[in-house]
């Protein structure tokens, strides 16, 4: 089945120059609220520079992502959609900042995106607007950019501790692609498959063999949890497994973030299970699940950070990889992670070989829904088209969202039974 069209609008390269005469430092920092009707407002800082000092950031501040129902009823209007880009004053800098005053609108920039006509020029990026325009005394420069962003839908059948199939969507259309089978393991059921920056074993083979005897007989704790995602003919062709087991804090019935489960996301390799991500989840003091995920390079010993961020726990969320605004470091010391918010510059620092390569195209990676306690949950996976060349890429994105959404049960308060499929005589 072929992707859906999606479309995602990209506002880059914002910055403000202020008028030669003015009486202000080198750089001042502006906000800059980007609003498109139907869609939350997205804020970002941007530069404003004097004539002769200007600068203009290689950034992209905001993305909007369109479906093909948001494009339909846009089409349907007969009718452009129009952004709007406001230019605020930050708080901080007071009244009396020349002719700024502090959290009011410096002025506006509208810009009109003609997605029907769009449609009309195929599959190509189109630039809507690049260059200046004239706010009040000040000048802002932007880059709009239209472009399509295929995608592939994948929707759980049921939770996936009940072992549920998952289908593809496309529209009205829906066929299987995968079965999800949720199991228990043992810590002796698998060959070790572990890697050095991991802290869970040695290279090459065997991720399960993590746990010691004093964790073995521990009884407070949620262990062994696996989930396998086959093809329709039943070959295995990803897995998430428990590697660390989720147990409460000492004097305390929650999982803390000073030592959170964790899980390792699998691709097969000629015969064997290859480590692809490893996934660390743990409840906030907030009540919300913190979750960290990072990616595995082929035949390096540092991981790569893509997400760290919450999910609120009564009302859910949705778990969003997104690399718009980043650049892959060249891999320096051993056991090191590197964060993808801290750093910024070229794609070509890094390279692309391998699977690596693939998932670092920039922009969308990935989404998944993740429900609310005590809700049924069956979540919703999207991929970027690009990241998927294969069942077994696409899979693994699916294993992911799984383990995500299992994480919110087993970091629920220990005081709290789970559900009879997700216990072991032996746990809570």
């Amino acid at each position: 089945m072929d992707p859906c069209p999606f479309l995602r609008i990209t506002i880059a390269n914002l910055a403000v120059m202020l008028p030669a005469n003015r009486n202000l430092p080198s750089c001042v920092f502006l906000d800059c609220n980007i609003k498109l009707k139907g869609f939350p407002t997205q804020v970002s800082t941007i530069n404003a520079f004097p004539k002769q000092d200007l600068v203009i950031e290689n950034k992209i501040h905001a993305s909007f992502n369109l479906n093909k129902t948001d494009i339909e009823k846009i089409i349907a209007r007969g009718k452009t959609c129009c952004l709007k880009i406001e230019i605020c004053a930050t708080k901080s800098m007071g009244i009396g900042f020349g002719y700024y005053t502090g959290g009011r609108i410096l002025g506006s920039v509208f810009v009109e995106l003609d997605l029907k006509g769009f449609e009309r020029k195929g599959s190509r990026g189109v630039v809507i607007k690049n260059g200046w325009v004239l706010v009040g005394v000040a000048k802002v420069h932007l880059n709009v950019k239209v472009q399509p962003d295929p995608r592939f839908i994948f929707q759980f059948d049921g939770e996936p501790e009940c072992s549920p199939l998952v289908f593809q969507v496309n529209g009205n259309v829906k066929q299987p692609v995968f079965t999800c089978n949720f199991s228990f393991k043992n810590p002796g059921d698998w060959n070790s498959i572990s890697r050095s920056s991991l802290s869970e074993g040695s290279t090459s083979i065997g991720c399960f063999n993590c746990w010691t005897t004093g964790n073995a007989i521990r009884r407070k704790e949620r262990k062994g949890w696996l989930v396998t995602i086959h093809d329709l003919s039943g070959s295995p062709i990803a897995a998430a497994s428990m590697v660390t087991p989720f147990v409460p804090s000492q004097g305390s019935n929650r999982v803390n973030g000073s030592n959170p489960g964790s899980w390792l996301i699998l691709r097969p390799d000629q015969g064997t299970w290859k480590p692809w991500g490893r996934l660390q989840a743990w409840l906030e003091n907030s009540g919300e699940l913190g979750y960290c995920f990072e990616i595995i390079p082929d035949g390096a010993n540092d991981t790569i950070k893509l997400v760290n961020s919450t999910i609120n726990t009564k009302n859910g969320g949705k778990f969003n990889i997104d690399i718009t605004n980043v650049s892959i470091p060249t891999m320096a010391s051993a056991n090191n992670s590197f964060d993808f918010s801290s750093v910024s510059g070229s794609w070509s620092d890094f390279g692309s070989s391998g699977y690596l390569g693939q998932i670092l195209h920039r922009g969308f990676v990935m989404s998944s829904t993740v429900k609310g306690d005590g809700k049924c949950s069956k979540p919703e996976v999207i991929v970027g088209a690009q990241h998927v060349s294969c069942s077994e890429d696409a899979a693994v994105f699916v294993a992911l969202a799984a383990a995500l959404d299992l994480s919110m049960d087993a970091c629920r308060p220990f005081s709290q039974t789970l559900r009879k499929e997700l216990r072991q005589s032996d746990q809570v």
